[in-house]
């Protein structure tokens, strides 16, 4: 993959919160067609998220997807962004971190699921848009059908537990949003 074909996006949590659409977005990144950023914070948010909402999960096999998310993708995780934070304003005071992380690792779009969170005007001053992880994954495949579709079948054929086969598949996605 060339540089030019690697868009420079910043996950937020609520993108990773879900373990299939996590899957996707980490299959997506290390088969190099996007550039995957995230932060500690962004890490620290989904993983309390499921430790809440899912305390029958080990806290280990958690940990170490996040550890390993971590390994997979060099580079992915910003740091020194914390200064931007008390300059820049959105709607929710606590989704700032994510527009300062995004705007330090010079992304070009913040994959969430909150778009209401991230005023197209304030993230245009930055250079930077917000797509709902859908979209993200549309337009990926759009630019790149045969290396998406390829991604996918290798994350399929990669799932244990449970298997996925291929006529699962699609309903599985469509039943998690």
């Amino acid at each position: 993959m060339t540089a030019k074909r690697r868009l420079a996006a910043f996950v937020d949590a609520s993108a990773l919160y879900p373990a299939l659409l996590r899957n996707i977005l980490m299959r997506l990144a290390v088969d190099d067609l996007y550039r995957a950023f995230w932060s500690e914070r962004v890490q620290d948010e989904w993983t309390r998220a499921i430790f809440r909402d899912r305390p029958d999960l080990p806290r280990a096999q958690i940990e170490r997807t996040r550890r390993l998310m971590d390994e997979a993708i060099d580079e992915a995780m910003v740091a020194g962004y914390e200064p931007l934070i008390e300059t820049l304003t959105l709607p929710d005071a606590d989704d700032r971190h994510v527009l300062a992380a995004a705007i330090h690792c010079r992304a070009s779009v913040i994959v969430t699921a909150n778009l209401r969170h991230f005023p197209r005007e304030t993230l245009s001053l930055h250079g930077l848009e917000a797509q709902h992880p859908d979209a993200f994954i549309l337009g990926l495949f759009e630019a790149f059908p045969y290396e998406v579709v390829g991604a996918l079948n290798r994350l399929r054929r990669a799932l244990k537990n449970p298997p996925m086969t291929p006529p699962c598949c699609l309903p599985r996605c469509r039943a998690r949003g």
